[in-house]
């Protein structure tokens, strides 16, 4: 979670429902900006370890698809995307049309597919903190047994904002300690979480694994 913080003059509460808008209009230069270097390749491994080949991803937030599903795919995953922005998936759409993309929004999909991994990069500190403890749950029931669910997250409880495209947009997370009392109701068990990784471009990053 980007830690630039516009709080001083922005209505987070406000800018939390701006997002989708921010995405749609920005999708090209967003695209062209996202860079290609995959500095999230060490976590996308540990990540892959828990995921048997040919297993199956939901990628939430995916976005245009590039470099991450791309990765993915690469190392022999089905990936399933889903995003809550038209225009980013028709970019996704357009780059891999064999591939499953859904239009949905993470608080409210329900797919029948169950999934060995599931990945929310740069995706699920979008949400509230509300939001994120309802979106979890949800995130859990579309795992099968001893499935990985990775998260990019903030480094303590808060709100900030980052820029996407040169626009403001809202970020949130919920403290380690808290995510962790989440995902062991929900069955999950926190294998790894790192705060701000400076092998990671200062993402902060959890990654759990389903025991039940």
């Amino acid at each position: 979670m980007s830690q630039n913080s516009d709080s001083g003059t922005t209505d987070l509460s406000a800018l939390a429902h701006t997002t989708l808008g921010v995405y749609d209009r920005q999708a090209e230069r967003f695209d062209t900006e996202r860079p290609r270097v995959l500095f999230e390749r060490v976590w996308l491994d540990r990540f892959l370890a828990m995921v048997p080949p040919g297993g199956r991803i939901l990628d939430v937030g995916c976005g245009a698809g590039e470099p991450i599903a791309r990765y993915l795919m690469a190392r022999g995953r089905q990936v399933t995307g889903l995003d809550a922005s038209s225009a980013m998936l028709a970019i996704a759409r357009r780059r891999f049309p064999t591939n499953a993309w859904h239009h949905m929004d993470m608080q409210h999909f329900d797919l029948p597919d169950r999934f060995d991994g599931i990945l929310g990069w740069d995706s699920f500190f979008h949400l509230t903190r509300d939001e994120q403890r309802s979106v979890l749950p949800r995130l859990a029931r579309h795992l099968k047994p001893h499935g990985a669910l990775m998260l990019t997250i903030g480094p303590e409880d808060g709100e900030v904002t980052g820029r996407v495209g040169g626009e403001p947009v809202y970020h949130a997370s919920l403290s380690p300690d808290a995510y962790q009392a989440i995902l062991e109701r929900l069955g999950l068990s926190l294998e790894r979480l790192v705060a701000e990784d400076p092998d990671c471009d200062m993402h902060t990053v959890l990654l759990a694994r389903k025991t039940s």
